[in-house]
């Protein structure tokens, strides 16, 4: 059993802080608990070089400011594996990200893995090692940790740290050891972590088939949820699920006995926010919405669009087959539509790695300078100019 140090002290803090200024790059995973709050309750934070591992215990230690600010220097590479609730975590304690990120989900893709896999898998599948899955459930928050949820905690970093090397090797094998780049840069934009409340109704599923008036009332009720549930860090859903906007939407309730007579709304909420509740319906109705983005509710699209998102897609199969890849990690049919139908900038397959192996063909298709052909009974893509 590998030795793991549990950090729990001011004094061993210090001492962990000065090794990992050594370290070019250090595995990190977090254990937190999100069940009754808004924000992640922070539980603990596991860190592994190839020759260490520890635990360190936020809830134990005064302060955590000297090892954030050890652990964000741009000369180590941070490796997670689906880092985003991480980060998340690290951005509401410090207001800050670190970089450079490394992580082994965005990774695998490009190593054959299926899209988004699970950590389980890849450790089982790189390492032929099963994790013990016991405390998938544990109570981080509670003290004192028992050994086995403290190796359990550490095993996520322990076979990360191999799993990193292993895919470092191969990436560089495969010539793809600079694609992720872009993908990695961008998990350390503010943006996907610092939520806005008036933003809030943007994540909300349905609200294209809304009336005017109601997808007014469902924006002001979206950001009041969201302000009043990080003020008093509660889940989202203990005020109002996604269901009852859309009620209280279509009801339009005027009075406190009126909304609480809506189906899901209970006594308390209907007795705490009632009155504020039905001033804020209120006033959304006579207030025009904000519009609907229309960039992704594309027209239908005609019989030669749907041909030539026929022919992106078999380009796309050639490339995807030709460096092992499932062709929906290359690019999906929204993707083409996107590169097809939209002016702007934001298509995956005009950046990073995507763009070197299909977007600037895809590109050049559109143009013409790109034709596809048959060959040797197989597809073929011929530059244009050949032709001539």
């Amino acid at each position: 059993m590998t030795n793991i140090q549990y950090i729990n002290t001011p004094e061993q803090l210090v001492e962990l802080c000065e090794q990992i200024k050594k370290e070019s790059w250090l595995a990190l995973d977090t254990e937190f608990l999100r069940e009754k709050t808004y924000y992640p309750k922070f539980c603990l934070l596991q860190i592994a070089t190839p020759e260490w591992v520890v635990c360190v215990d936020p809830i134990a230690l005064p302060s955590m400011d000297i090892l954030f600010e050890a652990l964000y220097s741009p000369s180590i590479v941070k490796v997670f594996h689906s880092c985003r609730q991480d980060l998340e975590i690290f951005f509401q304690l410090t207001g800050k990200l670190p970089e450079p990120i490394f992580d082994t989900q965005i990774a695998a893709p490009l190593l054959g893995f299926q899209e988004n896999p699970g950590y389980a898998m890849l450790v089982s599948s790189l390492l032929n090692v099963n994790l013990n899955k016991a405390h998938t459930r544990a109570d981080w928050s509670k003290r004192p940790l028992i050994e086995a949820e403290i190796q359990y905690a550490a095993d996520d970093v322990i076979y990360l740290c191999k799993i990193y090397q292993m895919m470092l090797q191969k990436l560089a094998e495969l010539g793809r050891g600079d694609w992720l780049e872009r993908d990695f840069a961008e998990l350390s934009n503010p943006d996907l972590y610092e939520v806005k409340p008036e933003n809030a109704w943007l994540k909300i599923k349905g609200k294209n088939k809304l009336t005017g008036r109601q997808l007014s009332i469902v924006q002001t009720l979206a950001e009041w949820r969201e302000n009043t549930a990080q003020s008093e860090d509660r889940p989202k859903s203990w005020l109002l699920r996604d269901e009852m906007l859309f009620d209280l939407a279509k009801l339009q309730p005027e009075m406190v006995s009126e909304l609480a007579n809506v189906r899901g709304i209970n006594e308390r909420t209907a007795n705490r926010y009632g009155t504020e509740l039905c001033q804020l319906i209120g006033t959304a109705k006579s207030r025009a919405p904000i519009p609907l983005n229309e960039k992704g509710r594309l027209a239908k699209k005609t019989q030669q669009q749907e041909a030539i998102l026929d022919i992106l897609t078999a380009l796309v199969r050639i490339r995807a087959e030709e460096n092992a890849l499932n062709p929906i990690i290359l690019a999906t049919r929204k993707d083409l539509e996107e590169l097809l139908l939209n002016d702007d900038n934001d298509c995956p397959l005009l950046h990073g790695w995507r763009f070197k192996m299909a977007g600037r063909e895809l590109v050049g298709l559109l143009k013409g300078e790109f034709l596809l052909g048959i060959e040797s009974d197989k597809l073929a893509i011929i530059d244009s100019k050949c032709l001539h």
